[in-house]
């Protein structure tokens, strides 16, 4: 799993591309395919229930409910497609301005097949996308989404899209004790 020392990147004594450049194209490939594996195994007991159960979060803002296992799966595959999308183009030397962020309803999304379909979707783009980058990808091009990580390169920017999905497996744990208990 990948690992990013975001304590070094909060004091100044790293910068993300630093921590990041150590990473190969070959390496995103792995870390996508052990992503959607860690998400399948997390929600491999999912119901139809459970992807619509509306959970209980004490993080979700005033007025605000949790996120439902469909929501999360919709957004956080979204974001993984626009990094994929973004990282494709700038290792071709393409300058990009535009975010590319587009995301599945997720209350489209109320079933463990509609689910599957999303996650098996998913996993096909953001490989059509590493398979799009070039033999010698170009990694001087970058864009910053994100400020407090700074430029990101073709690398980088793919990066970004795995720390992100990963950032929601305790929410998806969450999720799914929460289904089971109900």
């Amino acid at each position: 799993m990948l690992q990013i020392d975001f304590a070094a990147l909060r004091a100044g004594t790293a910068s993300y591309t630093d921590l990041t450049s150590a990473i190969s194209h070959t390496e995103l490939r792995t870390e996508t395919s052990e992503l959607f594996n860690n998400i399948q195994a997390i929600i491999a007991q999912a119901t139809d229930a459970a992807v619509t159960l509306v959970p209980e979060d004490p993080q979700a803002g005033e007025g605000e409910h949790g996120w439902t296992l469909g929501h999360v799966i919709a957004h956080l595959t979204a974001s993984l497609e626009e990094q994929a999308t973004t990282s494709a183009l700038l290792a071709r030397g393409f300058t990009i301005e535009q975010r590319f962020h587009t995301e599945t309803p997720w209350e489209s999304i109320t079933t463990v097949e509609q689910l599957q379909a999303r996650l098996r979707e998913c996993t096909r783009i953001c490989n059509a996308y590493l398979d799009a980058w070039p033999d010698n990808p170009d990694l001087s091009t970058t864009v910053t989404r994100v400020p407090f990580i700074g430029p990101m390169n073709a690398i980088g920017c793919y990066t970004l899209g795995i720390l992100h999905g990963q950032m929601h497996y305790d929410q998806l744990k969450e999720i799914m004790r929460q289904a089971r208990e109900a």
